[in-house]
């Protein structure tokens, strides 16, 4: 049996609470150490945000533009590869951005969603699928069936992990197959400082496993307003530890290797990684 790639896929409790912001963090904490080809598929069918975050109100290509090919069942590497973007800055990482027709939402189907992630298995060496908190689609069931690492995020809020958590990881969750101790827990931390519940009385009440936490400033706020996630994970003081504890824990449990920027600078290696980004193209 072919060994498969890390799938991690994010599902947040409630919308609008940084869940994509925390799922990009963490894949671009993750291709930033590792120097590893890694995908990133925005699965939200309905509130598709992330070309915005990353500065680009009209992208070249989504989700749905390659919904001929999910249909057919003729999606190949190549052509996923080149309808993502090249995340400016960080080379290793390509976005597939989300679904932009709405009334398109209802209409896709668990076949698309499981030939594209079978696709992307194919392409790169680690893949993140953020499909919001939306379970009434099939990009959601299906990325979460499939993944090898399910990470919900929350917040400290009761009517975020008790209400909505629960309401999703212990009474849906199981109709697919999946129980709540599969599932690690991310925390956002808002702005104005750390409130609400702890991480333990969370999992606990939810019945998930703890991963983390993910501090969010005023600046996060005016950064993803401007389109400028990217800078500000690569270049803001607080974005540059942003979900950084949390990829670690994922990449030893991937037994993923961080690469030292020294060492990254080597000939042979930059050779190393241009053969392997060649053999996947």
């Amino acid at each position: 049996m072919e060994q498969r790639i890390p799938l991690i896929a994010f599902v947040g409790t409630t919308p609008n609470i940084g869940t994509t912001t925390a799922a990009f963090a963490a894949a671009y904490r993750v291709a930033e150490a590792s120097g590893l080809h890694v995908g990133y598929l925005c699965l939200h069918l309905k509130s598709a945000k992330l070309h915005r975050y990353l500065g680009i109100k009209e992208p070249q290509s989504t989700l749905d533009k390659l919904r001929p090919e999910l249909q057919s069942g003729s999606l190949t590497p190549g052509r996923l590869k080149s309808a993502m973007h090249k995340v400016e800055g960080r080379g290793n990482l390509r976005v597939l951005f989300g679904n932009v027709v709405r009334d398109q939402a209802e209409f896709f189907t668990p076949e698309e969603a499981e030939h594209l992630i079978h696709i992307a298995e194919q392409t790169f060496e680690v893949l993140f699928m953020d499909v919001s908190a939306y379970w009434d689609n099939a990009a959601t069931v299906c990325a979460l069936r499939l993944a090898s690492t399910r990470i919900v995020v929350t917040t400290g809020a009761l009517s975020h992990f008790q209400e909505d958590g629960k309401r999703w990881i212990t009474q849906i969750s199981p109709l697919f197959g999946l129980t709540a101790d599969q599932y690690n827990t991310v925390i956002i931390q808002p702005p104005w400082g750390k409130g609400g519940y702890r991480m333990k009385d969370i999992c606990k009440e939810m019945g998930t496993v703890k991963l983390g936490e993910m501090q969010m400033t005023k600046d996060t706020f005016i950064h993803l307003d401007s389109g400028k996630l990217g800078q500000w994970l690569g270049e803001d003081q607080v974005g540059r530890t942003a979900m950084k504890k949390p990829s670690q824990q994922l990449m030893e449990r991937y037994d993923i290797r961080t690469v030292t920027p020294a060492f990254k600078l080597q000939p042979w290696y930059r050779k190393l990684l241009s053969h392997r980004n060649e053999a996947r193209s």
